[in-house]
């Protein structure tokens, strides 16, 4: 089994936080971002990493990410391809056809990477999308019929479902990835539209590192959590 790490954020966004380095190499609780995604791919029985990133950037990736369980193999992009563009390019590089996973390279999560493939197979769709319900950004106030406040609720989740970000993808969807572009405006809801595309849920962890602030709840994450993943 093989899989594609989207990896080519620059980390303009976490500043000075980000201290120079890519954004999937950005240190959470002592390891790169990218090293939890490696986890959690060799816990699925993953052996080959193609890793999108940037020009100049294949280097950083192989020497940060050895030693962790599957082969590294980077791929840099000539110019900036989108993740569509990038996900499409990185696949040239597999050394077997079939399903593979792709995920972004700036985010925790626990998706439990076997069920997902596993649903995927069952389901006999062209791609699957890993979708949870995100927690609001903001107190949900409960309200009753008269109009009269009942509560709050601090953690609440949003009433609808956003990909995660990480999918398995088949031969049928990977011939449709745009050369250059993002697949979910393209290729994704083109297969929605046939019926072709499946979705897994995930109601565990799921975090993006996008601001400092992201960052600093990457960090409060896993130490709290020191076994994890």
């Amino acid at each position: 089994m093989e899989a594609i790490i989207l990896a080519g954020g620059r980390a303009e966004r976490l500043g000075e936080a980000a201290a120079g380095r890519p954004k999937a190499l950005v240190s959470v609780g002592g390891k790169p971002l990218a090293a939890y995604q490696m986890a959690l791919l060799t816990r699925a029985g993953v052996e080959r990493v193609i890793v999108s990133c940037a020009v100049g950037q294949g280097g950083s990736f192989s020497r940060e990410l050895d030693g962790l369980g599957a082969e590294i193999v980077p791929v840099e992009e000539p110019e900036p391809l989108g993740r569509g563009g990038g996900i499409r390019f990185a696949a040239s590089a597999r050394a077997e056809q079939g399903d593979v996973f792709a995920l972004n390279g700036d985010e925790l999560l626990d998706v439990d990477l076997g069920a997902l493939l596993e649903q995927h197979r069952a389901s006999g769709a062209a791609a699957t999308v890993t979708v949870t319900q995100p927690f609001s950004p903001f107190g949900v106030v409960e309200l009753g019929e008269d109009d009269f406040v009942t509560g709050f609720d601090e953690s609440a989740r949003v009433p609808y479902w956003v990909s995660c970000g990480v999918y398995v993808l088949g031969e049928e969807a990977l011939v449709r990835f745009p050369d250059l572009g993002d697949h979910e405006t393209s290729t994704f809801p083109e297969l929605a539209a046939e019926g072709r595309l499946g979705a897994f849920r995930h109601e565990g962890l799921w975090l993006t590192v996008n601001t400092p602030k992201d960052l600093r709840r990457a960090e409060e994450y896993v130490s709290a959590h020191p076994e994890w993943p």
